[in-house]
């Protein structure tokens, strides 16, 4: 038995006077990690001005919205918690402590799996979600600095990249097993699974390509030419095409999904990351983990429109007003 099984309540939020959540949701809130100052830093998306700064534990990194839209979980890995805020205002709405290593986090699609990637504890904490609480249900050691995850369709499988052995392990959601693992390119970062739920794209962060993976066979089928220090994927939102992140060659690339081809490049400097595309798939925000900014990219025309200041090594971020994930 797991001594470390725990059931996690989720607690009803403060309470927002409507007036000020309407004023602040107008305004269009940012969120942007910055992993080395430890703040959570809010900009308005308008004016691209600051709010904001919020002190958290040691290096947030990663984020994602709860399955009822309610909240926005902010995965403070050293620091050991999630931390929750309304995802429209940005408002700090409750902490859970003792959440080991969250590094990256993830719903699956069902809405009944969540799991935590342990980066530097080298395993991934898997957990029962029923729409109100997290209970642990098994904590599944891996290679090396699992890293990014992935899910397909029918919620059966999670896929894990693991940067410090080269590889991705299929992990068996029923049994709450590792099914498989396969070597993949060095460093293996991003994962995204293709809208027909065929391949897993995997960016290959110590080389300049996508590996595109039948999941099914384990087989490599493809690599995309991508841009050195490939990283990071963000659907556009149109169930065909996503972004690429090269964090060395400071470009992002477009996939089209259907033909697995690379079909554009968009210049961006100081080392993208993380990105979130706008509700009428026109607009981009992206993190700048070298040069502490974010940019902003008008996708039409596919150029950098603004350089907003902001703090160190800055990695997730976030708005509401986003377009599909797929």
């Amino acid at each position: 038995m797991f001594r470390s099984l725990r059931r996690i309540v989720f607690s009803s939020v403060c309470a927002i006077s409507a007036v000020a959540a309407v004023s602040t949701a107008q305004a269009g809130v940012v969120v942007v990690l910055n992993s080395r100052d430890a703040t959570i830093q809010l900009l308005n998306q308008e004016t691209f001005s600051p709010i904001s700064s919020i002190p958290v534990g040691k290096e947030p990194h990663h984020l994602m919205e709860t399955p009822d839209g309610k909240s926005l979980i902010v995965a403070s890995s050293v620091g050991n918690e999630l931390i929750f805020l309304d995802p429209k205002t940005g408002q700090l709405q409750r902490r859970i402590k003792d959440i080991l290593d969250p590094y990256q986090i993830g719903f699956s699609p069902d809405q009944k799996w969540f799991i935590s990637n342990s980066l530097r504890l080298d395993r991934i904490d898997l957990y029962r979600y029923d729409g109100s609480a997290l209970t642990l249900a098994k904590r599944i050691p891996l290679a090396k600095l699992p890293s990014h995850m992935a899910f397909n369709a029918a919620s059966t499988m999670a896929f894990i990249t693991q940067q410090g052995s080269d590889q991705v392990s299929g992990i068996d959601l029923a049994t709450q097993t590792v099914k498989w693992t396969m070597p993949v390119g060095k460093l293996p970062a991003g994962i995204a699974m293709t809208p027909d739920d065929k391949y897993l794209l995997v960016g290959i962060m110590g080389s300049d390509y996508v590996e595109v993976i039948d999941w099914k066979s384990q087989k490599i089928v493809k690599r995309i030419k991508a841009g050195a220090g490939t990283h990071n994927f963000r659907a556009l939102g149109d169930k065909r095409h996503t972004f690429v992140s090269n964090r060395v060659s400071n470009t992002i690339n477009i996939i089209d999904q259907h033909t697995l081809e690379n079909v554009g490049t968009i210049n961006v400097p100081g080392g993208p990351d993380c990105m979130e595309v706008s509700a009428d798939g026109k607009t981009m925000w992206v993190t700048l983990r070298w040069i502490k900014k974010v940019a902003v990219i008008d996708l039409t025309t596919r150029k950098v429109v603004k350089l907003i200041p902001v703090g160190r090594s800055p990695h997730g971020v976030y708005f509401a007003g986003h377009s599909p994930r797929i």
